[in-house]
């Protein structure tokens, strides 16, 4: 079994000592996704619709990256600050995901890294 660490500039750095994410054959991790422009390193925005789009594109690009699809995600582990929030964010990921619909969870936490309202993780598998 061999760990494949997967990085793209096309999401943003990574803010602590973690991958974008890591394949093991068949599988794919991603690490948590912010809100964060990749250029900047910053927050899209102080507002969670912006935020959550931006999550969603960067968890899709290290997706991308791995040489996975969105069709090939499992489970989908989200994170926010605000349960208010909730109808909105499905409306959101809905772009995303309207046919192939993985196993998800949204928790609401206290606080997130950089004051963020939104974390998105995922967990994808490709036996091709």
């Amino acid at each position: 079994m061999t760990c494949k660490v997967i990085q793209t500039e096309r999401a943003p750095a990574a803010i602590g000592p973690y991958s974008q994410g890591i394949t093991v054959a068949p599988w794919l991790f991603v690490s948590g996704q912010l809100g964060i422009e990749p250029e900047t390193g910053e927050l899209v925005s102080s507002d969670f619709v912006p935020q959550a789009k931006q999550a969603l594109e960067n968890l899709l690009q290290i997706v991308l990256a791995a040489g996975y699809e969105l069709n090939h995600v499992a489970a989908v582990d989200v994170f926010v600050t605000d349960m208010n929030n909730f109808t909105a964010f499905n409306d959101i990921y809905a772009d995303y995901f309207s046919e192939h619909r993985p196993a998800r969870a949204v928790v609401e936490v206290s606080r997130l890294p950089k004051d963020a309202s939104i974390e998105i993780k995922c967990i994808a598998c490709h036996t091709n």
